[in-house]
């Protein structure tokens, strides 16, 4: 292992590798959403992908910037105004606030040292260790990411292009070569 990589640096490398990961996710259920599909709501109890992405966005500005130095919970977050949509809430808007909420986390990330592991942050006002911090970000993301995707497939039906391996497709994914599988699945349908 080379002198600069320590078990800190090489978590906070995978950790942007999972955000990316999730994101891209999130991004391919985009792509294939009309506006009518964007903010879809299938009842008045649920969310729709608008709110998701203004959810998340808001929750990742919040936990990520200052994220050495200030409560993760900022003051000038309304975690209830991110589940409700206002004229402004365009999804040009969103958009750049999901943009804008992601380039703080891997530019966090990417500055991380060995050192930043041994310190306590907040959350809330409860002590977390960067790892517990990284942690509960990713769980969180990962489970809206998932109902975004759900949201997307729902909406789209028969029209839905799968972002990981196709049913009955599994061993056509395992056949091809580890260099060949990075970023797609076999005949996305």
């Amino acid at each position: 292992m080379p002198e600069d990589r320590t078990f800190a640096t090489d978590y906070a490398e995978e950790a942007r590798r999972s955000f990316r990961g999730y994101k891209r996710l999130a991004d391919g259920t985009f792509a294939q959403l009309d506006d009518q599909g964007f903010f879809y709501l299938a009842d008045p109890e649920s969310n729709s992908v608008a709110v998701l992405v203004k959810h998340i966005a808001g929750n990742l500005r919040s936990r990520w910037t200052d994220f050495l130095t200030t409560d993760g919970e900022k003051p000038d977050r309304n975690r209830d105004q991110e589940f409700v949509l206002t004229p402004a809430d365009t999804r040009q808007e969103l958009m750049r606030r999901w943009e804008e909420s992601f380039n703080t986390v891997f530019a966090t990330l990417q500055g991380l040292t060995a050192e930043d592991f041994d310190k306590t942050i907040y959350i809330r006002g409860d002590e977390h260790t960067i790892l517990q911090a990284i942690n509960r970000s990713l769980n969180h993301i990962a489970n809206h990411i998932g109902q975004i995707q759900f949201l997307g497939k729902l909406v789209q039906g028969a029209e839905w292009k799968t972002l990981s391996i196709p049913k009955g497709k599994s061993a056509e994914f395992n056949a091809m070569k580890p260099e060949d599988r990075k970023g797609r699945a076999p005949t996305r349908g």
